[in-house]
């Protein structure tokens, strides 16, 4: 075929063919086409090798290690600690028992600026933060995990609640007047959204909504409102009108829960008695008339849980004409006899602790101080233990417990007391009151921990009780012992939330790691390596096994001859060699090296009558892909050896410190996820 003749129909749709191909080729990123050269052009995935150059460096490996003990200190010890608290893992009652279980929640005291007031931003709102989510996390766990039946907070909501102006009052101390009743107002919404915007979930094993259950957040503490003579009325108002009543009775798992202000109480003790009985005189004429209330109580949850009804009231339930009103007797006559059935075992709940004698022993669950070692010879633990002890002692606006005074005027007014629980401490304190004359066999009287991380102690905690006292129709044990002193009716346990101290420490330590194992590998690389990484795994010439589509249609135009013409065979494998060995470099050999010397007048071939012409197919897509690929057969390196030769000392020193910790630092958005998504 000569070359002035007509292109076959086959050859011309060859040659469209590789044009299109050609186009697509030559519209691939330099990106792209690096990426086939480096994986050999094709799909198949990195060596082994690869990947370990890649990802076994020292930033992988400390991403890695970060990964991992963020995902321990912000999940793994969250998830762990409640659950080993579960119910079951204590509970010894009969195996048809369906007790009533509670948790008991002391001393939140969200973080505000009277927590610490010197402490300048941002490291102050980062305290907030992190003791917020401490408290919303592990509260989380307590209400969807262990599912209770009612949750009882035993004061100091708030850190600086009695420091917050009210539309009729404002703190005594200067420092605090900028804060208006706004901002209490926005402390009530923050408590809310940790305490009670709970979402609703139904816990696993149970038929029962987790938003079933009981919250009572009616007691205040000395930080809610002060303490004694201290308080301010309009503050106390506030709190009770957003949290309710704080002298109370409720009737929970046939018991008798009975809330007392205790530090509104503790304004009797003062000199200044008289001039304040507005603060005293409420929790007073509480107690005055608490012993029939608490049988009143009792009869109106017998008579609704058997009977469906309740106690006859002191007004007819009956319709009445208008024109009748002014002649007819709405008032009962027949008012509600007293109540002759057994009452329910009562539980004192009190944000401070009752008194007893200084050096009275808390026990063994007691986290910062311990009891003392007794001495040499001596098994049975010290009977006076100062260091185990809450020290009773007062100062500005708290008081560690109640007087004497106050204390025998509650018991005695609630009269047969087994149980009692407190707060204020921020550390457990187990006690067996034995002083008072309405104590019985004794009140076990349990100063509860507090929930938040920032109260001095490492492990904070709250009180698991779990109460169940089967009655009859007149409020009677069904068991035969109705000796309430003597029926134990109420199992206790506590339970230790997470080290958060602990965990930050970790994190400290690993972050020191890192600094020093990125420091020593920018000092080897700037001042004791000789050439970079980079130059060092580069080879001196690029390599490539990428057959270009121009070659690749060359090889089907050889096979489409080689079909017409069968006498061309020799020829067309010798170019298909050719354009194979065009794929790789070959070493050249000791005769190459020398040019040969041909015979004169050349071989005996005839001389050629015409000039060759490479045909139209070697000429696709060639010149695109060559421009896109000139410009660097690595570009991941380039950039880096560029600035290796630029950098050198300790100017190379600091840019490797930055790159590391740039490299490392997308950790951060993986601490971030877990810090503010569960």
């Amino acid at each position: 075929m000569t070359s002035n003749s007509p292109i076959p129909p086959t050859l011309r749709n060859l040659i469209r063919d590789g044009l299109a191909r050609a186009d697509r080729f030559a519209s691939k990123s330099a990106s792209q086409v690096a990426r086939l050269r480096t994986t050999g052009g094709n799909s198949k995935p990195l060596s082994a090798r690869t990947l370990r150059r890649h990802f076994l460096t020292l930033p992988g490996v400390l991403i890695v290690l970060w990964i991992y003990t963020l995902y321990w200190g912000e999940r793994s010890v969250f998830s762990k600690s409640i659950p080993e608290c579960q119910w079951e893992n204590w509970e010894s009652w009969p195996a048809d028992a369906n007790p009533h279980r509670v948790v008991f929640v002391a001393d939140p005291q969200l973080v505000d600026p009277h927590t610490y007031p010197g402490r300048p931003w941002p490291l102050s709102t980062l305290t907030i933060k992190y003791t917020d989510r401490y408290l919303e996390r592990n509260y989380r766990k307590i209400r969807w995990d262990l599912v209770p039946d009612s949750v009882i907070f035993l004061g100091d909501l708030f850190d600086g609640g009695r420091e917050w102006a009210t539309s009729e009052s404002e703190s005594p101390e200067a420092q605090y007047h900028r804060y208006k009743s706004q901002y209490w107002l926005g402390e009530y919404d923050r408590f809310a959204k940790i305490f009670f915007d709970l979402p609703v979930q139904v816990s696993s094993g149970s038929n029962r909504r987790d938003d079933a259950c009981n919250l009572l957040a009616s007691l205040p503490g000395n930080h809610d409102l002060g303490f004694g003579i201290g308080i301010q009325e309009p503050v106390r108002g506030r709190f009770n009108a957003y949290f309710g009543e704080s002298n109370r009775i409720d009737i929970l798992g046939n018991h008798t829960f009975i809330s007392v202000d205790t530090v509104s109480l503790s304004a009797k003790d003062d000199d200044q008695a008289r001039e304040r009985e507005d603060l005293w005189g409420p929790p007073m004429e509480f107690l005055d008339t608490v012993k029939s209330m608490i049988g009143k109580s009792v009869q109106r949850e017998t008579s609704w849980r058997f009977n469906g009804t309740l106690p006859t009231t002191r007004f007819r339930h009956e319709l009445v004409e208008t024109e009748q009103l002014a002649i007819s007797k709405l008032f009962n006559d027949a008012p509600s006899s007293p109540w002759e059935g057994s009452v329910f075992p009562s539980v004192l709940l009190s944000h401070v602790p009752l008194y007893r004698p200084p050096g009275t022993p808390c026990g063994p669950l007691r986290e910062k101080w311990p009891p003392s070692s007794p001495p040499k010879g001596q098994s049975e633990p010290l009977a006076n233990d100062e260091r185990n002890a809450i020290a009773v002692q007062r100062g500005y606006q708290y008081q560690n417990v109640l007087t004497p005074e106050t204390s025998k005027k509650i018991t005695g007014s609630i009269g047969t007391l087994k149980y009692a629980f407190s707060g204020d401490d921020h550390d457990y304190c187990e006690v067996v009151h034995r002083g008072y004359q309405s104590s019985g066999s004794g009140i076990r009287e349990i100063t509860v921990k507090s929930l938040s991380l920032a109260m001095g102690i490492r492990r904070p905690g709250f009180v698991m009780a779990s109460l169940w006292n089967p009655v009859d129709e007149t409020g009677a044990p069904l068991s035969s012992a109705k000796d309430f002193s003597t029926q134990q009716t109420m199992q206790t346990q506590l339970c230790l939330l997470p080290d958060q101290l602990g965990v930050f420490i970790r994190y400290g330590i690993l972050f020191v790691f890192t600094v020093l194992l990125l420091t020593i590998s920018a000092a080897h690389t700037a001042f004791f390596s000789s050439r970079t990484d980079a130059s060092r795994d580069m080879p001196l010439l690029p390599i490539t096994n990428i057959s270009s589509s121009a070659e690749n249609e060359k090889a089907e135009l050889s096979q489409f001859r080689n079909h017409r013409n069968p006498s061309s065979n020799e020829s067309s494998s010798s170019q298909t060699s050719t354009s194979e060995a065009r794929n790789k470099l070959w070493e050249r050999t000791q005769t190459a090296r020398t040019r040969s010397s041909s015979p004169i007048g050349g071989y005996g071939l005839p001389p050629s009558r015409q000039t060759y012409t490479p045909p139209l197919i070697d000429h696709a897509g060639t010149y695109a892909v060559e421009s896109n690929l000139n410009h660097s057969y690595y570009p991941s390196h380039q950039g880096y050896r560029s600035i290796a030769r630029r950098r050198q000392g300790l100017g190379l020193f600091l840019y490797e410190i930055r790159m590391g910790f740039a490299k490392v630092g997308v950790v951060l958005l993986w601490y971030t996820y877990l810090l503010w998504n569960g």
